[in-house]
């Protein structure tokens, strides 16, 4: 699928009431989620055919007079210490290839331009370098995650 379709479909997606739109087809599957962030999975490869509508989601309401509870997960702990974030969008990598030992572990000291992760976009793997020196406390990704720019990859203490 082309960048515009997939522009379009994520437009739709965020100003319609619908929350997840999936799309399968013969040469691949794309997921598109929204949320807090917004999140894109492709899994396969790349489609040229038109995408599906999608059906329409119906919602169970509760009877009237009917109290309906849901639980509120609580908000997540910010990570304090120094944030690196990810330069852009892409498939977050730990190692330098399957199987291969991870570049950093929590506990590892790291000095700046040390390479900490990979992060694939457009068949490209780029090496994203510690931007400051110190020791990796946190991990925030996990391997083969998707990324936008801007979300945080590590705590460096």
């Amino acid at each position: 699928m082309d960048l515009r379709k997939l522009k379009t479909l994520i437009d739709l997606v965020s100003e319609s009431n619908v929350s997840e739109l999936e799309i399968t087809e013969a040469e691949g599957k794309v997921r598109i989620v929204k949320g807090g962030g917004a999140q894109v999975h492709a899994v396969g490869a790349p489609m040229m055919m038109a995408p599906a509508p999608a059906p329409a989601a119906v919602a169970a309401q509760p009877a009237p007079g009917a109290l309906a509870a849901a639980p509120v997960p609580a908000a997540p702990a910010e990570p304090t210490g120094h944030l690196v974030k990810s330069p852009m969008v892409g498939t977050f990598y730990r190692a330098s290839a399957p199987g291969a030992k991870s570049f950093v572990e929590i506990g590892s000291v790291v000095k700046e331009g040390d390479t900490i992760c990979i992060i694939e976009a457009m068949k490209i793997l780029n090496e994203i370098e510690a931007d400051k020196s110190g020791t990796v406390s946190q991990i925030l990704c996990e391997n083969g995650q998707a990324v936008e720019y801007g979300q945080p990859l590590f705590v460096i203490e």
